[in-house]
């Protein structure tokens, strides 16, 4: 069993006695605590007393230590209960907090002096929401409210730590918003600033990159130079990734972008009329999250390459299949991966948003200029598939947030949803080339230990690291990890626990291939969450954008692509009466599967002044357990009931 709410006691401190005693219900204890300001803020000014704080008191589930048996039931190949997803209704019910524990919060807040009417409880009964001055929660909370700015612009509020009392706090998972810093560098004093290319939600970035060097276009139909340019065609020889889909009816494959990032209709149709002619005007199945909108205001790279180059290549190779664009945020407020999760899920939302407001873009916008209409919560089924390229570090957000929105998307796998995400493109380190001090857990340019990425930390989603077509090489030839402006991101988690479904493979890892580290440098404790599950070629890919053909590079291109072969395994189940895959992991960590797939022994993912980690025989940090055979993946799949 994963070791996940263990981790919670020791973060949180969440141990308490099942029943309160009058000491106990006057007696507080510090809850979290933020051990630093993180790197580019500085404390401005004390928070007004008067301001009111939209306060979201997150309440302890219920059965959150089996949320790994529950999802091991319905995903792993040997259970009897293989792809018997659950409804969300079911997930709701199961996860819903106890009467004891709503009542107990409840009780808190009203004794701190907000009357009944001023408390809110989520539909979900997952979520407490009460509007508080600053002068209130302070006093509830014994916290300091300050003011921070940052370097670029922009301000933020936050409070060091915080108490509750001792009764209460086995209840509590988290209360938003405290400790927790974003990345949303947006002045306020400005309803409608200047885009820019940084992400406006919390601290999540595009994993795509280009050095601006133009393609020639014309590969269409020949693998000769595949070491050079990828297309289409150079990934269905390499995967050998040769079906038309049949049950497009009662498919679906998602892909996720981040406003202000947004797709061109001209460069889809440009990439399409060389590649894929019979889409030339198709766009894809458009979902607004939050205000989300496919932006034309600012057109560059910066803004339209994620994007094309997710919608491009995925449209292209599961033709004719639909693709589901979700895109969250609008241009003032941005968003986050928990404003998707609302949207997928409502019992993830709060009465008027469970999201915090340091974390997440918060609906209808409150300080205007931005989406006014209601949050997204629940609008949409999920998608069998869902592809996010975009990524942020472990170190940027509390354990708490983490493993809260972590369990979320282990829902969504019983549910019989397969959650990809890029593994990151800075080997080792973090966005930016940034490591962490050991000294003081900050992420810095001179930093030695390694950064783990995040929400691939997460046991509960699907890593996809990045390979590549070795220079000189040919697609019949194998590829080795990739080198080329960037590296695949890989490692292991200072948070998560080891699954069970990986824990043969990591253990053999370590055992054969040790790494040259010690435990100052990455958690090598073998006990930890490796990344990533699996790779996908991530070099040289060859898009259409700003009306010419470039080529880019990042795990941005390696997860679209794993996500349209798993989406072609879908259908081909679909077509035969079974269910979609669901949650693949503890699928293809089996010994049966590992003939469905090209294990990668070159190359490294070098970072934080180190060689990083290195691909070798099996699963390695570096590319996973390999890159996939989609015919043989088909194959095995099909024999699942």
């Amino acid at each position: 069993m994963m070791r996940t709410l263990s981790v919670v006691a020791v973060v949180l401190g969440t141990i308490g006695l099942s029943w309160a005693s009058p000491a106990s219900q006057t007696r507080k204890v510090v809850h979290e605590r933020r051990a630093f300001v993180p790197a580019g803020w500085s404390r401005s000014r004390k928070l007004s007393p008067d301001v009111v704080l939209p306060m979201r008191f997150g309440l302890k589930q219920n059965n959150m230590h089996r949320v790994e048996e529950f999802l091991m039931d319905v995903s792993h190949p040997e259970s009897p209960n293989y792809g018997k997803h659950w409804t969300a209704g079911k997930v709701a019910e199961t996860f819903a907090p106890s009467a004891d524990t709503v009542d107990a919060v409840r009780g808190w807040l009203h004794s701190a002096g907000f009357a009944a009417e001023r408390i809110k409880l989520s539909p979900s009964r997952g979520w407490i929401e009460v509007n508080a001055t600053v002068d209130e929660v302070e006093n509830m909370l014994d916290a300091d409210y300050h003011v921070y700015g940052h370097k670029q612009g922009g301000e933020h509020i936050a409070c060091d730590s915080y108490s509750v009392p001792e009764h209460v706090r086995e209840h509590i998972d988290i209360i938003l918003p405290t400790v927790n810093f974003d990345a949303r560098i947006m002045p306020r004093s400005n309803p409608n600033p200047t885009l820019t290319p940084a992400r406006k939600g919390a601290a999540i970035f595009p994993m795509v990159k280009s050095e601006g060097k133009q393609a020639t276009g014309i590969g269409h139909g020949t693998l000769s130079n595949c070491d050079q340019e990828i297309t289409p065609d150079c990934l269905r020889a390499l995967y050998n990734f040769h079906y038309t889909p049949v049950a497009t009816d009662k498919n679906s494959y998602g892909i996720v972008e981040y406003t202000p990032q947004a797709f061109l209709q001209g460069d889809l149709d440009l990439f399409f009329g060389n590649f894929s002619p019979s889409l030339v005007g198709q766009t894809p199945t458009f979902i607004s999250i939050d205000g989300g909108v496919a932006q034309t205001i600012d057109q560059s790279f910066n803004f339209n390459g994620e994007s094309d180059l997710d919608l491009e290549y995925g449209m292209t190779l599961v033709a004719p299949q639909t693709v589901t664009l979700y895109q969250a945020g609008d241009l003032v407020e941005g968003a986050s991966f928990n404003n998707l999760l609302d949207a997928l899920d409502a019992s993830y939302c709060t009465f008027e948003g469970g999201d915090d407001p340091t974390q997440d873009g918060i609906y209808p916008d409150p300080f205007g200029g931005g989406f006014t209409g209601p949050e997204s919560c629940g609008i949409v089924k999920p998608a069998n598939v869902i592809s996010t390229s975009y990524g942020s570090q472990e170190p940027e957000m509390t354990a708490a947030y983490q493993i809260r929105q972590c369990n979320e998307y282990g829902k969504l796998g019983m549910m019989g949803v397969t959650i990809l995400y890029s593994s990151g493109d800075n080997g080792v380190a973090g966005n930016g080339g940034l490591c962490i001090d050991p000294a003081t857990g900050l992420e810095t340019a001179n930093g030695t230990r390694f950064d783990p990425d995040f929400p691939v930390n997460c046991p509960f989603v699907t890593a996809v690291g990045a390979t590549q077509v070795n220079p000189g090489s040919n697609v019949n030839e194998p590829e080795g990890a990739c080198e080329q402006v960037i590296f695949s991101g890989g490692g292991f988690s200072d948070i998560f626990a080891m699954p069970d479904y990986q824990k043969e493979a990591v253990e053999s890892f370590f055992q054969e291939h040790p790494p040259p580290y010690t435990a100052a440098q990455f958690n090598n404790s073998g006990k930890a969450r490796g990344y990533p599950d699996l790779a996908a070629n991530g070099a040289n890919y060859v898009i259409g954008i700003d009306g010419e053909f470039e080529l880019v590079f990042g795990t941005s291109c390696s997860s679209p692509v794993v996500g349209s072969l798993i989406t072609g395994i879908n259908d081909a189940r679909i077509a035969v009466g079974k269910s979609p895959v669901g949650f693949i992991n503890p699928t293809i960590y089996t010994q049966k599967f590992k003939a469905g797939f090209n294990d990668i022994k070159m190359g490294g993912n070098q970072g934080c002044g180190t060689p990083g980690f290195t691909a070798v025989p099996g699963w390695d940090p570096v590319t996973g357990l390999g890159t996939p055979n989609f015919g043989k993946l088909k194959d095995l799949w099909l024999e699942l009931p």
